[in-house]
């Protein structure tokens, strides 16, 4: 396919993500299967430009001056990708399999690309009922927060240390021209190039050997944050596919016991295979038999430290999954808090007195971090919270007295990409008396 039908093609997929509002990934995958002459290059090309165009949908639709899939697509041609008008003219010539030249309007438009009164929500490319709450985490740098977190986000892979350490694997991946993450002690970046996409690290000898995991650097960090050590028992309460679970085990040195569990019992299906690649084996899955089966009641009260990477709306995500902005609803938040009251108050029921309840989203407002730990402590007076300096101790050489980093009301800590190169996560440890 040429470019200029691959913008074609995105702003198809475009139009059917806006007509059924659907999920992005759904929209592409139909659109790749109604036209199988376009090649993995195409696809991973089209799907580019689809996330570009969603990452700065809502700038995009302000300087063109309307939000048609068209205008949030040549937008996004030049605020995400820095084509100028004659560039994106180029492109739109309406010959074969082209979209329409550029009207007279949209050419004015994306020479003057005027951002200079547009609201934070505008500028900053997010959902405006969202804006009194990312103000609350943000404040006066709420717009940039914002703009950094509508950019295209790195991959980044955690170095297995049961298996090999950061310094022999980088010479074995060379040739995929990995760098040194900025924080993280076993942590290496990949950029993905212009279409996208990089580099494909799962079929790599060194990963099917389980000598890295696939995860971004905050990820990472926060986990490291929690404080698990070798000897300690220890919960990750919502495991899913393992990822953390995995850290944990290499952080304590196959020492110790990591239960990991999940309440949704499909989440955990991936887990197995990838203790197994890792050589972790200090873990035991604990697999919930059915609805209201609780599989970890025989720990009540005995857990050293209890991890709940807690369901939230995954704003922190944002740079990697751009399309669930704009269809994260009221409704949907609100069910996130409750379910993060749920688990906070399960894990609790597990740490022994003296043992911590490690609290992380990967979140950047107040309601689901700070507020969250707030509830909690009020209706478990059994715990107190740990100083977020404490917490920073334990946080890598170049984070470690970084104050910016404590949430807005001084439960924890928050990442973002602005602030650390890495996605939105936050971490609060809280401790259970005596």
């Amino acid at each position: 396919m040429t470019p200029s039908a691959r913008l074609t093609a995105a702003i198809e997929v475009l139009a059917d993500i806006e007509g059924r509002r659907r999920p992005a990934p759904d929209a592409l995958k139909d659109w790749g299967l109604a036209h199988r002459f376009a090649g993995s290059k195409d696809r991973a090309a089209i799907a580019s430009l689809v996330y570009d165009a969603l990452r700065r949908k809502a700038s995009s639709a302000h300087v063109m001056g309307e939000a048609t899939p068209r205008a949030v697509l040549l937008g996004s041609l030049a605020l995400a990708r820095g084509l100028d008008a004659a560039a994106i003219a180029a492109l739109c010539t309406g010959e074969r399999f082209a979209p329409e030249p550029l009207s007279k309007a949209e050419q004015k438009r994306l020479k003057a690309l005027k951002l200079d009164d547009a609201a934070a929500h505008i500028a900053g490319d997010f959902p405006e009922w969202l804006a009194g709450d990312l103000e609350a985490a943000f404040g006066a740098t709420l717009v940039a927060e914002m703009q950094a977190l509508s950019q295209r986000a790195p991959i980044d892979i955690r170095v297995n240390t049961l298996k090999t350490e950061r310094a022999r694997i980088v010479p074995e991946l060379a040739h995929l021209h990995p760098v040194i993450t900025p924080h993280a002690p076993t942590g290496l970046r990949f950029s993905a190039g212009e279409d996208g996409r990089g580099p494909t690290l799962q079929v790599t000898p060194e990963f099917l050997k389980g000598q890295f995991e696939i995860q971004d650097e905050g990820s990472q960090i926060v986990a490291a944050l929690a404080g698990a050590a070798p000897g300690l028992q220890v919960v990750d309460l919502c495991a899913g596919g393992g990822g953390k679970t995995l850290e944990l085990a290499a952080l304590m040195d196959n020492s110790g016991q990591i239960y990991a569990t999940d309440a949704d019992a499909r989440r955990l299906a991936p887990i197995h295979d990838r203790l197994t690649r890792a050589g972790a084996r200090s873990v035991q899955v604990r697999t919930p038999k059915g609805r209201g089966d609780e599989p970890l009641a025989d720990l009540a009260g005995k857990i050293d430290l209890v991890l709940v990477d807690a369901p939230c709306t995954g704003i922190g995500t944002w740079r990697r999954n751009p399309d669930t902005k704009w269809r994260v609803r009221p409704g949907a938040l609100d069910e996130r808090m409750k379910e993060q009251d749920l688990v906070l108050a399960r894990g609790a029921m597990l740490v022994k007195p003296g043992g911590r309840l490690c609290y992380i989203t990967c979140s950047v407002i107040p309601r689901e971090n700070d507020e969250r730990v707030a509830a909690f402590l009020d209706a478990n007076p059994g715990f107190t919270s740990v100083d977020p300096r404490e917490i920073l101790a334990l946080a890598p050489d170049t984070l470690s007295e970084r104050d910016d980093l404590v949430s807005p009301r001084g439960f924890g800590i928050q990442l973002s990409p602005l602030r650390t190169g890495t996605d939105g996560f936050y971490c609060a440890i809280l401790q259970r008396k005596g």
